[in-house]
């Protein structure tokens, strides 16, 4: 069944002209229309872009040419600019917006010859984690349906998880990619700050955010970075490194290897079968050579507290532009204030006011010093604990998020509940680092991620090790309703 192929595979009977890639888009298309339904991925399914790229790509392998890629399938976050097809990042005040150009991420996946299926869904704006802020739908989680696929990233991850598509691309602010990752057992990259290019992602926390891919397997994900990254001059905070390379991948070994484990990701605030599964990994992983050490860096604690005021303080920046003038629909007011008050009042959704209005707060005069500039004095300290140490292992080791999949609706009545499922994601957001989710098991039938955290610039050694890890731990599980 095509659908169930990681990418890898796809690539290979591809190379190899046992199947072309219209067939492998048709193939996906008829699954995206036999079981988004309940799902919920997709907002928009772009067939007839899909089956030209196909047929091209088809031309291109016909001639020997084309890339490790070429006619894979993939599905984009609803959050980057895609050239004529609608980019509403789950928002009403963007509905209908159907932007001019390509975020550069997307003219790479192009020119790789890979094969766009459509735009996934997200929380509206990327807030939020587990896509029940989207204006538009839920987005259900393919190992229990009742269940969230986790966020802002949802409809990637289940995109990914449910054999929707092979690939997807997601934005992480705070955990986005491998949060959902996690709770839909597949596999989540987020590269460091800087090595892929933000532009044309609609930006929420410009200086954390990040794009990175969602997979089958660490190779497949591996092989998706080194097509999306690299240098961008669009981009002022693009890195002058060359892409991430898949050299060496497959070529590391776990014998020697040091791994810290903070205890403040491991404490009883975790739900127990998390921690169960990550421990019964690490006692495999152990069995394999690799090292691992208690660590303390104080400063976890206060990530969570930290990131919600630096994120809103950059998103309610970003968010001033959608005023009703230059994007998306315009509800008319008395004068432009009256326009732009009612424009926002109704195409925002009560998450991202929330954050609009936290985010101002902190920023006004009078409560920058106390709030904006304490909690970058905290970020710093974070980095540096992380850095202290990087400097004596070979990366560190957390549960991907404190508990698995939970209920849709489930924690409406809890404003807090939902941001501190971001607890052990965030501190990579925060010093750039990169970081990446993978499958370790199971606990009452629902997947649990691991995640390895790297320095800042060694995407590679990061990817390195979480094949390695893949190779003791398996290949991620599939959904039974998959």
């Amino acid at each position: 069944m095509l659908t169930r192929l990681t990418a890898s595979e796809l690539a290979a009977k591809l190379r190899a002209r046992e199947v072309s890639a219209v067939e492998v888009a048709q193939a996906h298309l008829e699954a995206i229309r036999a079981h988004d339904g309940k799902i919920g991925a997709f907002l928009h399914v772009a067939e007839e872009k899909a089956m030209a790229q196909a047929a091209k790509a088809d031309e291109a392998l016909a001639k020997g040419e084309g890339g490790p890629l070429t006619g894979v399938p993939i599905a984009i976050k609803d959050n980057m600019s895609t050239l004529d097809i609608p980019t509403t990042a789950a928002s009403k005040i963007l509905e209908g917006y159907i932007p001019p150009y390509n975020a550069t991420v997307v003219e790479k996946v192009e020119q790789a010859g890979m094969v766009m299926l459509g735009k996934t869904n997200l929380d509206e704006f990327a807030m939020g984690s587990s896509t029940e802020t989207s204006a538009y739908q839920f987005t259900h989680n393919p190992w229990n349906l009742e269940c969230s696929p986790g966020g802002s990233s949802g409809g990637s991850a289940a995109a990914v998880a449910g054999d929707l598509a092979p690939l997807s691309l997601g934005s992480d602010t705070g955990g986005s990619i491998r949060q959902p990752a996690g709770l839909c057992g597949v596999v989540g990259f987020k590269p460091t700050y800087g090595r892929v290019s933000r532009y044309g992602l609609i930006a929420f926390g410009s200086s954390l955010d990040q794009i990175g891919p969602f997979a089958r397997s660490v190779e497949d994900a591996a092989l998706l970075s080194s097509v999306i990254s690299g240098h961008d001059h669009h981009d002022s905070t693009s890195l002058p490194h060359a892409p991430i390379s898949t050299e060496g991948l497959k070529d590391g070994s776990l014998k020697g290897k040091r791994f810290g484990l903070p205890k403040e990701m491991f404490d009883p605030s975790i739900d127990a079968g998390v921690l169960e599964s990550v421990h019964k990994a690490i006692d495999a992983l152990k069995a394999e050579g690799a090292e691992f050490e208690e660590i303390s860096i104080p400063e976890i604690r206060l990530g969570v507290t930290t990131y919600y005021i630096i994120a809103p303080a950059e998103a309610s920046s970003n968010l001033a532009r959608f005023d009703g003038v230059r994007y998306g629909p315009r509800h008319e007011g008395v004068g432009h204030v009256g326009t732009a008050e009612k424009t926002r009042a109704m195409g925002f959704g009560h998450e991202v006011k929330t954050r609009i209005l936290i985010g101002t707060y902190t920023l006004s005069a009078g409560y920058y010093d106390a709030y904006y500039t304490r909690a970058q004095q905290v970020r710093s300290m974070m980095t540096a604990g992380f850095n202290r140490e990087f400097a004596r292992f070979d990366g560190i080791v957390t549960p991907t998020s404190p508990s698995p999949a939970f209920k849709i609706g489930s924690m409406n009545d809890d404003p807090m509940a939902l941001k501190i499922l971001d607890y052990c994601t965030i501190p990579a957001n925060m010093g750039g680092f990169p970081a990446i989710s993978l499958n370790c098991g199971l606990t009452e039938g629902l997947p649990v991620g691991i995640q390895i955290i790297g320095p800042a610039l060694e995407d590679e050694r990061v990817f390195q090790l979480a094949y390695c890890f893949e190779q003791v731990l398996g290949a991620s599980p599939r959904p039974p309703t998959a």
